[in-house]
């Protein structure tokens, strides 16, 4: 789902605690490990009303409305990891956007992943229309083209 600029959510789905953080990366477009550094960072290094900021996110902002596909690359919230994970088909995948990211701490995937689905893509794309050239060269094809002639 693609968020509206201006918006402000907790993205419960990535969160670890509350998802503020999730939600504050998603806002900023940067990568959920970074802000979570920065907020820990900050606590240790005197700035204990870090957490009352959080804990009032949590209670102020509301919940992400549906998925929000931005990009958080730790491992296990990849979307490559959840493919995996999930054991879902190429195909499955042929409506899924790549956004690639230019800078480490902004959200997206890495190039080389990217190349990386959009082969998957293609090689989908070429099996469906491998199928469709297989079924128009054939017979059946033929014949029910006939009997939708009569």
């Amino acid at each position: 789902m693609s968020r509206k600029r201006g918006e402000l959510y907790r993205n419960a789905e990535r969160g670890k605690i509350a998802g503020v953080c999730a939600g504050l990366a998603d806002y900023f477009g940067w990568e959920t490990w970074l802000v979570r550094i920065l907020v820990v960072s900050g606590v240790l290094f005197g700035l204990p009303f870090l957490i009352l900021i959080y804990i009032a996110g949590w209670f102020i902002l509301d919940k992400a409305p549906g998925k929000i596909v931005r990009g958080s690359h730790e491992p296990s919230e990849s979307r490559y990891g959840k493919r995996h994970q999930q054991g879902r088909h190429e195909a499955d995948f042929s409506n899924e956007s790549i956004k690639v990211k230019a800078r480490i701490w902004q959200a997206g995937e890495p190039p080389k992943q990217a190349l990386y689905d959009i082969r998957r893509k293609f090689r989908a794309l070429e099996k469906k229309v491998q199928l469709m050239e297989q079924y128009v060269t054939s017979a059946e094809f033929t014949v029910s083209r006939e009997i939708n002639k009569l």
